[in-house]
């Protein structure tokens, strides 16, 4: 049945079922080993890179050929790919640590039957990538995939149910909402014991109000800053790989360049001859026309090639542009470049000095993007550490681009995932990668130790001057 034609009643009890059978199959493996969830995962991870290809176009089918094909791919074979090489030294199942003496022990346990909600950006990606952490831990996942991806979603959740049946395991640790609505996914979400959101502000905004435990993400809208001792011609090179990396599609690909104004001509420069075309004023004004319709991303025009978007925009720019520029010089919410993009256009912003930068990137995030990340390009690390310590993100990433590089890569040591917290700044309860950790709950079972003798006052407050501490007024009732 279509869910316009389900009742309230008939919502609730698809919904149930499926929890219920969630926790029927989580019960069925209550007995797998560390080292058997650790041969799923590897499995789930190897199913994902055989399939990048087929997952991939059904996506770029489904939604519209929004994104580039290659970036799919790559991303269904570097992050399984990455995440498979480290579950052999992640504990998730059983005592996890312990400490030398046995005065205590901490034990995994699964959260139970986790609701995933999954944007129509990456949904192959997600889902491999959260089948392998939550069946590590054991849990079992109920996917709710976004309309507009929804055949995608359902595809891949099926090919990964039929390996866990060839491997006599039962389907029913995943299992994908057919027809999903607002209203379906807000039962699942008070229905499961947890939930994670990956997507927009709205989505993330309903997990926290459900009642049921949830991890949430952040926007995107990363900004690099491309400092006075910045390595241009490098610079400009991670920006375009970054932007051609699913034409935008990622939270993570850089949505403006703040560039110090000793090097603001050269940068750009740099940044033309990697395929950069700098829109005139009236280019402008056509660009933000388009991509945005009555406040919104236009979703028939974002995750597209630079072509694409100019063409619907008005005007035309070369084959061989690779993104699309504009410089701007105000920032708020009646500025539309200030926002994310979602497509391989960036705003380009001139600053005098690196405080300067620093203002205007937290001036940005206070708009859109708090708490995600942003890039500074350097060569002082004097002030790659000031503007790590000052900026509002739970992600730098220096003389390297956000884009290719937040969700783990080979030559980093970022967790791999594809659902980034924010922290507090963007709203979140969690300023990390998504990953292993986030799928269990930790039992702590502590031991009393022979010894109970209390630190000593003095050493412990020592340094604190006795005048702070005196004088106080008394309580009265009157």
């Amino acid at each position: 049945m279509e869910h316009q034609k389900l009742t309230e009643e008939q919502m609730n009890a698809q919904i149930a079922e499926m929890v219920a059978k969630g926790k029927a199959a989580m019960d069925a493996i209550e007995k797998l080993t560390q080292e058997d969830v650790r041969r799923i995962a590897k499995a789930v991870a190897r199913l994902s890179y055989d399939r990048a290809d087929v997952w991939s176009n059904a996506l770029f089918a489904e939604n519209g050929g929004s994104g580039r094909l290659e970036s799919k791919i790559a991303q269904l074979v570097s992050r399984p790919l990455g995440l498979a090489a480290q579950v052999d030294g992640v504990k998730t199942v059983g005592v996890i640590e312990e400490d030398p003496d046995g005065y205590l022990v901490k034990i995994a346990k699964p959260l139970g039957v986790i609701a995933s909600l999954v944007p129509m950006t990456v949904p192959t990606g997600l889902v491999a990538c959260q089948t392998i952490f939550g069946l590590m831990a054991k849990n079992a996942m109920i996917f709710s995939p976004h309309p507009r991806t929804k055949k995608v979603t359902n595809f891949v959740v099926n090919d990964l149910r039929e390996l866990l049946d060839r491997m006599g395991y039962p389907k029913d640790l995943l299992q994908c909402v057919e027809n999903p609505s607002l209203r379906m996914t807000d039962i699942l979400m008070k229905k499961a014991d947890f939930v994670i959101a990956t997507g927009g502000a709205a989505m993330v905004k309903a997990a926290y109000s459900s009642g049921t435990p949830a991890f949430g993400v952040g926007a995107g809208n990363s900004i690099s800053y491309v400092d006075d001792s910045a390595d241009l011609e490098n610079t400009a090179r991670g920006i375009r790989d970054a932007e051609m990396n699913d034409w935008g599609s990622g939270c993570s690909t850089e949505n403006s360049v703040v560039i110090h104004a000793a090097v603001y001509d050269k940068m750009i420069d740099a940044l033309k001859k990697e395929g950069g075309y700098l829109c005139n004023a009236e280019e402008k004004e056509k660009l933000i026309n388009v991509l945005w319709k009555n406040g919104k991303l236009n979703v028939d025009c974002i995750i597209h090639t630079p072509q694409h978007i100019a063409k619907a925009a008005g005007f035309q720019v070369p084959d061989t542009c690779t993104f699309l520029m504009a410089e701007e010089t105000h920032w708020g919410e009646a500025y539309p470049m200030t926002e994310e993009k979602l497509s391989p256009v960036i705003a380009i912003w001139k600053v005098k000095d690196l405080d300067s930068g620093i203002e205007l990137v937290n001036n940005i995030h206070s708009i859109s993007g708090a708490g995600h990340s942003c890039s500074i390009h350097s060569a002082d690390e004097e002030h790659i550490l000031r503007f790590a310590s000052k900026t509002h993100t739970s992600r730098v990433a220096v003389n390297a681009c956000t884009g290719l590089n937040n969700a783990g890569a080979y030559n980093n040591k970022m967790p791999w995932t594809f659902s980034l917290g924010c922290g507090s700044w963007g709203g979140n309860a969690y300023s990390e990668n998504n990953t292993f950790k986030h799928y269990y709950n930790t039992t702590w079972v502590y031991r009393l130790m022979p010894q109970n003798i209390a630190p000593d006052r003095s050493e412990v407050f020592a340094g604190l001057d006795d005048k702070l501490f005196s004088d106080y007024s008394a309580f009265s009732l009157e």
